[in-house]
C-alpha cells in the first residue's frame, strides 16, 4: 500500500529532494506543502485542516522540514495547523509541541537544566541594567558571556561580551536578553559537535571547526566525521527524549577540562554538512523511522478499536 506523505517546507531544495527519494524507497507518495497555504476550517460539526493536494483526505503522515518565519500571529497559525493535524490523528514528525520547546532557546535551556542535563549557565531577562550586571558578574569570575537571539539559528546575531560596556546600546532581537556563559577552551581551538538523533538513537556526528568562535557551518565552519563516545551519546539521546523529538540535531561543546555539555537542540535540523562526512544515509534513516511511527499509530488505533 502506498502511503501519502506531506513534507512541510517552503523550499524543497536539497533536503526536500533527498527526503522525497528516501520516501519512494519505503513505498510512499510525497507532496510538498507550505503551511502558508493551509487552512483550518471550524465551520462544520467536525473541525478539519485543508492542505493543498490532500483535498479528498488528509495525508497518512506529515514530515516537518521547515516552518516559515513571519509575525507572531503567522507563526502561531503555522503551529496551530500542526497541532490540529496531530489532534485529528495525523502523525506529525516532529510535532508542534516539540518544535515549540526547541525553537525557544530559553525553554530548551530551562528544561535541560531542570532535568539535570549539563548545559551552560544561562540567564533570560528583559531589563538592560540587569543584563549588564549578569555580564559584569561573569566577567568578575573570569568568564565571557554570549548574547544570542531567543529565536534564531545558524549562528546569526551572536555577540561575545567581555564586560558590560561592550553591550553599549544593544537592542536584542525581540527585546529579550538571552545570555549564556561562554565555554572557554584552554587550547584555544574553536570547535563543537553536532550529533544527529533519530528514533531515540544517535546515528551520526560531526565535529565543526570554526575560523572564529562561531562554529556553525553557515558561518564558514568545516565539517569532519566524529565518533560518538558514550557521554556524547548519553547527553544527545537524553536531550532529544526530554524534548519529545522523533529526530533532532544536538550541539555539544567540551570545555578545557574535558567536560561536555549541551548548547542547543534543533527540532528541524539540516544535515547537508553532516551527510558530506558520514556514511549513514540520513534521509533514508529518517524515512524508515517515520514509517515506524506510522506503523505504531496504525497498531495503536487497531488495538483501541478491538
Amino acid at each position: 500500500m502506498t502511503r501519502q506523505i506531506a513534507i512541510v517546507t517552503d523550499d524543497a531544495g536539497w533536503h526536500g529532494q533527498r527526503m522525497r527519494e528516501a520516501f519512494v524507497t519505503v513505498h510512499c507518495s510525497v507532496r510538498f506543502v507550505s503551511l502558508q497555504d493551509c487552512k483550518i476550517d471550524i465551520s462544520g460539526p467536525v473541525p478539519t485542516v485543508e492542505m493543498p493536494g490532500f483535498e479528498q483526505c488528509l495525508p497518512d503522515g506529515v514530515f516537518v522540514r521547515a516552518v516559515a518565519g513571519g509575525s507572531l500571529e503567522e507563526i502561531v497559525f503555522y503551529l496551530d495547523v500542526l497541532h490540529a493535524l496531530r489532534h485529528l490523528g495525523v502523525p506529525v514528525y516532529n510535532d508542534a509541541r516539540s518544535i515549540e520547546r526547541t525553537v525557544d532557546k530559553a525553554m530548551t535551556s530551562f528544561l535541560l537544566r531542570a532535568a539535570g542535563i549539563s548545559t551552560p549557565p544561562t540567564w533570560v531577562l528583559r531589563d538592560l541594567g540587569a543584563a549588564q550586571k549578569v555580564v559584569d558578574a561573569q566577567s568578575a569570575l573570569g568568564h565571557r558571556t554570549v548574547l544570542k537571539p531567543l529565536f534564531g539559528s545558524q549562528g546569526t546575531g551572536l555577540r561575545l561580551l567581555e564586560r558590560a560596556p561592550d553591550m553599549g546600546a544593544i537592542e536584542p532581537a525581540g527585546g529579550i536578553f538571552y545570555l549564556q556563559r561562554y565555554i572557554e577552551r584552554e587550547d584555544g581551538d574553536w570547535f563543537d559537535w553536532r550529533v544527529f538523533v533519530i528514533g531515540g538513537r544517535a546515528v551520526a556526528a560531526m565535529r565543526r571547526d570554526g575560523s572564529s568562535w562561531i562554529t556553525n557551518v553557515k558561518q564558514g565552519a568545516s565539517c569532519h566525521a566524529a565518533l560518538i563516545d558514550s557521554e556524547m551519546r548519553r547527553l544527545s539521546e537524553s536531550a532529544v527524549d526530554l524534548l519529545g523529538l522523533y529526530y533532532g540535531g544536538v550541539d555539544l561543546i567540551e570545555d578545557g577540562r574535558g567536560r561536555i555539555c549541551v548548547l542547543e537542540v534543533n527540532s528541524i535540523p539540516a544535515w547537508k554538512g553532516l551527510q558530506s562526512v558520514c556514511s549513514p544515509d540520513i534521509a533514508h534513516l529518517l524515512a524508515t523511522d517515520f514509517m515506524r511511527v506510522l506503523d505504531e499509530r496504525v497498531l495503536s488505533t487497531a488495538e483501541q478499536r478491538a
